[in-house]
């Protein structure tokens, strides 16, 4: 996950990303302190206490949309803090009466503005994507085989999505399952070995990395298909035959080439630490 800071009129808003589900998730208490105009944090939580005690009573299903994740906080350390996507906040703001309501709304719309014209339109999308990966040297044949991947990708929790599979922690366990039986490694390690941190995995893949995963998700996808594959048990099932299909071809040809797939090369800056395949 990504951490990282928004400022709304002089006011700090903690903020953290979450790469498997594309999601950010912002800090309730420093939305309240905007709307409240409150410049003590403490009193912003016991004001968001008493309205979550109220909203609970009133039957609202807001505060559990909420989740708790670590972000820093003013002494620098790391704590659990409640955390809400800007749908969520967008109507918990209508439960605090405040002349700040309506720019804080505009904010958290602005956030998701690029998101939404994307799913209006994805060609703005890959567009953008591959504008970006042009300036950052990618070369052309790794661009089409990133953008095809991404396609596999998609038409695969376009499945999970009909297939009663809950965007966000399950799509992130299912994609997890088929990349440590593909690679060897979970998705975490992989990334530990290129040295990255907040950056996306799949952006300094290689090529050959890039086209194992695809036919892995691939796979996946045809398995779960052909059995009409509903729920985690049998989504997880599909996604361990799918990516042991790739791991089969990749060890075949790492035993022609004599050379490691899964491998610690990244496109991080040259100054940037990385880790090496041993």
């Amino acid at each position: 996950m990504k951490n990282d800071l928004a400022i709304f009129e002089g006011y700090r808003i903690r903020r953290i990303y979450d790469e498997p589900t594309e999601t950010w998730w912002f800090s309730v208490v420093d939305i309240i302190r905007v709307l409240t105009q409150q410049p003590n944090y403490k009193a912003a939580q016991n004001y968001w206490k008493v309205l979550k005690h109220r909203l609970n009573k009133e039957g609202s299903q807001l505060v559990t949309k909420c989740n708790q994740l670590k972000l820093e906080a003013a002494d620098g350390k790391s704590y659990l803090t409640e955390v809400a996507t800007a749908e969520t906040l967008l109507r918990l703001v209508q439960s605090v009466p405040s002349p700040k309501a309506e720019p804080i709304k505009l904010w958290l719309a602005k956030v998701g503005y690029e998101r939404m014209q994307e799913l209006a339109d994805p060609a703005r999308s890959l567009a953008r994507a591959r504008e970006t990966w042009q300036k950052q040297g990618r070369s052309q044949k790794w661009i089409e085989q990133r953008m095809t991947g991404q396609e596999t990708r998609n038409k695969l929790t376009d499945y999970w999505a009909g297939h009663d599979i809950k965007e966000g922690e399950e799509y992130a366990i299912l994609t997890n399952i088929i990349h440590q039986e593909w690679s060897g490694v979970s998705v975490k390690a992989h990334k530990d070995l290129k040295g990255l941190k907040t950056q996306n995995l799949r952006d300094h893949m290689s090529e050959a990395e890039l086209i194992f995963t695809a036919l892995a998700e691939l796979s996946t996808r045809q398995i779960a298909q052909s059995v009409e594959a509903t729920g985690m048990g049998e989504n997880t099932a599909a996604a361990k035959t799918g990516g042991r299909i790739a791991k089969k071809a990749r060890r075949e040809l790492e035993a022609k080439t004599g050379r490691k797939v899964v491998t610690g090369e990244n496109y991080l800056p040259p100054s940037s630490p990385t880790k090496k395949l041993k």
